[in-house]
């Protein structure tokens, strides 16, 4: 299975868009999906906030799970970050959830709103597809 089936597999059995997205990857680099499931919990909705999008923050998990270890990982690992959120904001014209969602969900009426248009299964899943595409391009 590609990380891509394994991202939308995850979404798609009522995980969250970062969840999804650090789960198809945590394996690979050494936590159990069940401890990427809980790391990655409360980061969707830009961490319930309407901040920077969860897929993008699962992705940046992942960024760092490969690089961020050793006595230089910053030289490495921070400028992978800044590359995977340049392409994502490229891709997608936003990594911030409010504006890829076009409603604040930190309020309660953007969250019905949201909830009504059902932006979270027709935006979020293409926003989980796009960070692991950027991974994937990214070679990690």
């Amino acid at each position: 299975m590609t990380h891509k089936e394994k991202a939308m597999k995850i979404f798609y059995e009522k995980f969250n868009c970062s969840q999804a997205v650090l789960g198809a990857y945590a394996e690979e680099y050494g936590l159990t999906v069940d401890q990427a499931m809980k790391v990655a919990a409360c980061f969707s909705g830009g961490v319930r906030k309407g901040e920077v999008c969860g897929a993008v923050s699962g992705a940046i998990m992942v960024i760092g799970l490969k690089y961020g270890e050793g006595t230089d990982y910053k030289a490495i690992a921070y400028p992978k970050a800044a590359e995977f959120m340049d392409r994502f904001k490229e891709k997608n014209a936003s990594y911030v959830c409010r504006d890829l969602l076009d409603c604040d969900i930190s309020s309660e009426e953007g969250m019905l709103y949201a909830r009504e248009k059902g932006l979270f299964n027709g935006i979020c899943p293409r926003m989980v597809e796009s960070a692991v595409d950027i991974l994937k391009e990214m070679e990690i």
